[in-house]
């Protein structure tokens, strides 16, 4: 993990999509001079399940998995995240531990943040803590889904939706195919099941010309009866 020259806050490319887009111009200045920009490879980890986070990761470019280890050490991916999310912010805020295994899935360029910074931040500038508790509510919203579709869906279903929900969260290449590479193994620790039922519903997918395949990259080639086998209404 190097030191990796990016922009100043002011000049971020993806400094909109975060909560930092509304901060006034003297604390872009202040988190500036404060912060260190980091480079992880891919599989590289940012944060570990258990420890108490010591400031934020604010993703500049790349893609991550947030995972849990079960009682039988298996992994089940939880969400992922993207340029302009913010990771590490719940251990402060809540005084606890991390919650989850943060990985990066591709190559990964996020600033860190002390946690000084950011509880100065909350307590001073309105417009920040707004737009932090909007992120904090969105994504309790979005792990109140995932429990409920494990309890109630079907794995057909939530593997529907989880690949709405990838092309969602990631988009698409100029080719249409879901900007991110997901293994078969890490799509079935998602839907939480095995890999080989994955393979198999993928295969049905493919055969009903709801998705084609190159590779291990996935194209959608029907939303709406991919959303109706997910039972997924707001896609």
């Amino acid at each position: 993990m190097n030191k990796n020259q990016q922009p100043a806050c002011h000049n971020c490319e993806t400094r909109h999509l975060s909560v930092f887009a509304n901060v006034s111009s003297d604390t872009l200045d202040k988190i500036s001079e404060s912060k260190r920009c980091l480079h992880f490879k891919k599989g590289q980890e940012l944060l570990h399940e258990g420890i108490s986070a010591n400031g934020i990761y604010c993703i500049h470019t790349g893609k991550l998995k947030f995972s849990r280890l079960g009682t039988e050490g298996k992994e089940q991916i939880i969400r992922f995240g993207k340029a302009g999310d913010i990771v590490g912010y719940r251990s402060i805020l809540s005084q606890e531990p991390v919650s989850a295994n943060i990985v990066a899935l591709t190559d990964v360029d996020a600033c860190y943040i002390p946690k000084d910074i950011i509880l100065n931040l909350i307590t001073k500038d309105g417009d920040f803590t707004k737009s932090l508790l909007t992120t904090a509510c969105h994504e309790l919203g979005e792990a109140g889904k995932i429990i409920t579709n494990l309890a109630q869906k079907t794995v057909r279903e939530r593997l529907a939706e989880v690949l709405l929900i990838l092309e969602s969260t990631f988009g698409v290449t100029e080719e249409g195919y879901i900007d991110v590479t997901l293994k078969r193994e890490e799509l079935a620790n998602v839907v939480g099941t095995a890999t080989e039922t994955v393979i198999r519903f993928l295969s049905e997918f493919k055969s009903d010309k709801y998705v084609e395949f190159k590779g291990s990259k996935i194209k959608i080639l029907n939303r709406t009866k991919l959303a109706d086998t997910g039972s997924v209404y707001d896609y």
